[in-house]
């Protein structure tokens, strides 16, 4: 990861050294680290103890030194970066672990929805399917319907002509009816007056028959008369 960086380092102060004493900074830098690999702390004292004392030491010896020094920052410095680094990664690895579970839990959930999705789509093509029947279903009634209507019209319209011609019928019948009536209040009107006339003929005729009837009698009961005794005279004359 920070290989770069202590290669550039590296560089720059193999640079530095050679301008002193390449010879003198390798075989110093290598004492320290060799002697006391396994505690950091440690070395780091003996040096900045080594290095504090500098009144003594020559120019070459105090730019070796002030090399060292600048390489011992730089490795602080690595290490620092280093573990902020790592502290970095550690986080990004939470995080990449705590999203690993997110996207576990969403494509369950996706998952979840994906089956509900599906399940609704087949309803909805149950549904669709029941729909479309009942589609049909209706417009094969509407075309019955409309069949029976049609039907229904023609029968309505011969009962409707069979009624006019039944009405004109019983029209002609009611007035041929009517004119019966007339003919008969017309001839009931004359027998009335014809026999009111009978009547009358009768009437006097009867009058006549009883005036003849009375006159037959009287003359019978007067030609019978003398043959009769006083008493039978009397009675005759009593009755007349």
């Amino acid at each position: 990861m920070f290989s770069p960086f202590l290669k550039k380092k590296n560089s720059s102060e193999q640079r530095t050294v050679q301008d002193i004493n390449e010879q003198t900074v390798s075989d110093y830098m290598l004492e320290e680290p060799l002697a006391d690999s396994g505690n950091t702390e440690t070395g780091e004292g003996r040096a900045y103890s080594i290095f504090s004392n500098k009144s003594h030491m020559d120019k070459p010896s105090l730019d070796l030194v002030f090399a060292v020094e600048q390489m011992v920052q730089a490795k602080q410095r690595v290490e620092e970066s280093h573990n902020e680094l790592q502290d970095r990664l550690n986080y990004a690895n939470g995080n990449i672990e705590r999203l690993s579970r997110d996207l576990k839990h969403l494509n369950k959930v996706i998952e979840d929805r994906e089956k509900s999705i599906l399940e609704l789509e087949r309803k909805l093509t149950e549904k669709n399917l029941k729909v479309d029947q009942m589609m049909e279903d209706y417009r094969e009634l509407q075309t019955a319907l409309s069949d029976q209507t049609e039907e229904l019209k023609s029968l309505n319209e011969l009962e409707r002509q069979k009624y006019e011609a039944l009405l004109q019928k019983n029209n002609e019948l009611q007035a041929e009816k009517n004119r019966k009536i007339s003919d008969l209040e017309e001839k009931i009107s004359k027998l009335e007056i014809e026999y009111t006339h009978v009547k009358q003929k009768f009437e006097v005729q009867r009058e006549e028959k009883a005036y003849l009837v009375n006159i037959v009698n009287d003359f019978t009961t007067r030609m019978t008369a003398p043959f009769s005794p006083k008493t039978g005279s009397n009675d005759v004359s009593s009755s007349e």
